[in-house]
């Protein structure tokens, strides 16, 4: 599956600099989306900001869901969208999970600051839908998980996901077991 030209991978390809590690992945349903949250979790720490993009339906909150499941916190992990944010407790020794939508707030980190994520994000895992150009001044650290929908049939569940790792935090990004996703640009999904 090739990503749309103006889709969020299509702009990574454009903006990725120095610094940054990307990491293509082929996704095939909500079920491995939610798996591929669940493996993602297994690879973050306290103090990680995670921000996802996607249009709506992509598949960001079900990747949440599977992140919440993997870092064992309490509580439903459901679309953020009317409260804006939702802290999900670790029920054992990990981190917490904050989840927050930011699709309704207009402004940059301004706005943002109002939900005091700098304050949460030393002891807690920060994940931030539709956070492009509002919450990067967070962490000089981050991850972006891009999430592109098949073009054409609207019924398609694959979805190519890019993670993208900025800062030094990210430099062993393609080093963390990402089978069966993984999409080797000569062979297609799972390499050769």
């Amino acid at each position: 599956m090739e990503a749309p030209q103006n889709s969020p991978a299509a702009e990574v390809a454009e903006g990725a600099g120095p610094g940054t590690v990307t990491v293509n992945l082929a996704v095939e349903s909500p079920e491995q989306m939610q798996a591929l949250g669940r493996r993602l979790a297994g690879v973050l720490r306290p103090g990680d900001l995670v921000m996802l993009t996607g249009e709506l339906g992509a598949g960001k909150t079900t990747l949440t869901r599977g992140l919440g499941e993997g870092l064992g916190v309490r509580g439903a992990v459901t679309s953020p969208t009317f409260v804006i944010a939702r802290v999900h407790p670790a029920l054992g020794d990990g981190p917490a999970l904050v989840h927050v939508d930011a699709y309704r707030l207009g402004g940059g980190l301004d706005e943002m600051e109002d939900l005091d994520l700098d304050v949460s994000l030393p002891d807690s895992v920060v994940v931030v839908e539709w956070g492009d150009g509002k919450v990067e001044e967070l962490a000089d650290d981050r991850l972006r998980v891009l999430i592109d929908r098949a073009v054409g049939d609207t019924d398609d569940e694959r979805r190519a996901v890019t993670l993208v790792g900025v800062g030094a935090r990210w430099a062993g990004l393609r080093l963390a077991p990402w089978a069966p996703w993984v999409v080797d640009e000569d062979n297609g999904p799972g390499g050769a």
